[in-house]
This record gives structure tokens, C-alpha cells and sequence, in this order.
């Protein structure tokens, strides 16, 4: 074999492992890329109690209650299911019911979602457009303030 010949199946195996790698990497990682899940996909997809993931949805009318100091706990919808969260800190100032909510935490083995982090919308008109996708996916009719990053109200 010629030196020509041998750099080419060299540089040939060492993309072949490059992209052996990649895939495999992408194939690990399926079920983490989502930026977040909603009440009915955890409930389809039966995630374990103690793993990382992010809930997203709309705060649940009349589903906050204040506890003692800054625990709060309130109920995450996608208008199919629900799921109660429990939180303890300071929440964005602009939380509320009917508002769109993103979470970050793990589910319990009650199945209450223990979140350490909570992000809320931004001004009246944004709602993140993963969350009003995924929403309007499953036939939730959104208002006028629920409009994605960027968007103009019509």
C-alpha cells in the first residue's frame, strides 16, 4: 500500500470512530435534550422519582398556597393533567396563576415535583415558546398574552 493509500484509510477510520462516537453520544442523551416535559408526557412516559428534568406548563388557577416562610406550593397544568409542585424560595416577581412556568427539580415517590428552581415569564406578552408549542400541540387554547419570544400581539 502506498503512503496515499494508507492516510486515506486512516483518515477514513478516524471519521468512521467520530461519527460512531456522535451517535452513540445522541442515542445516550435522547431523553435529556428535551428543554422541559409536561404534566402528560411525564405521566406517558413514567419518569422514576429522584431524576433531574425540567416541568413546564401554566400555573394552575387557585393552586398557590403559601407555607411557612418562603415555602409555596402550587400546581403545574397543561390542561390534561396536573402535577403539584413544592418550592422553596424566593419566586420570580412575576408569578402567578395562569402564567406561564417553567421548573426545574425531580419528582418525589408521592409524585409531587420538588423544584429548586422556578422561572416565570418575563412581561405580559411572553410566554416561552417551547411551552406554548407543546400547549398548542394538545389543543390548549392560549390568550393573547401567551405570546412566544419575539412574537408581536396580533
Amino acid at each position: 500500500m502506498t503512503r496515499k493509500q494508507k492516510r486515506g484509510v486512516m483518515i477514513g477510520a478516524g471519521v468512521a470512530t467520530l461519527a460512531l462516537a456522535a451517535i452513540l453520544v445522541l442515542f445516550a442523551m435522547k431523553d435529556s435534550i428535551v428543554f422541559f416535559h409536561t404534566p402528560s408526557d411525564i405521566a406517558e412516559k413514567h419518569i422514576p422519582a429522584g431524576q433531574r428534568i425540567r416541568l413546564g406548563g401554566l400555573v394552575a388557577d387557585g393552586s398557590v398556597q403559601r407555607g411557612q416562610g418562603t415555602t409555596v406550593t402550587f400546581k403545574v397544568t397543561d390542561t390534561l393533567k396536573d402535577i403539584p409542585v413544592a418550592f422553596t424560595g424566593v419566586l420570580p416577581d412575576l408569578f402567578r396563576e395562569g402564567q406561564g412556568v417553567v421548573a426545574e427539580g425531580k419528582l418525589d415517590a408521592n409524585g409531587v415535583f420538588v423544584a429548586d428552581s422556578v422561572l416565570a415569564k418575563h412581561d405580559e406578552n411572553y410566554m416561552p415558546a417551547e411551552v406554548k408549542k407543546s400547549l398548542e400541540e394538545r389543543g390548549v387554547k392560549l390568550g393573547n398574552s401567551a405570546h412566544p419570544e419575539g412574537a408581536t400581539k396580533p
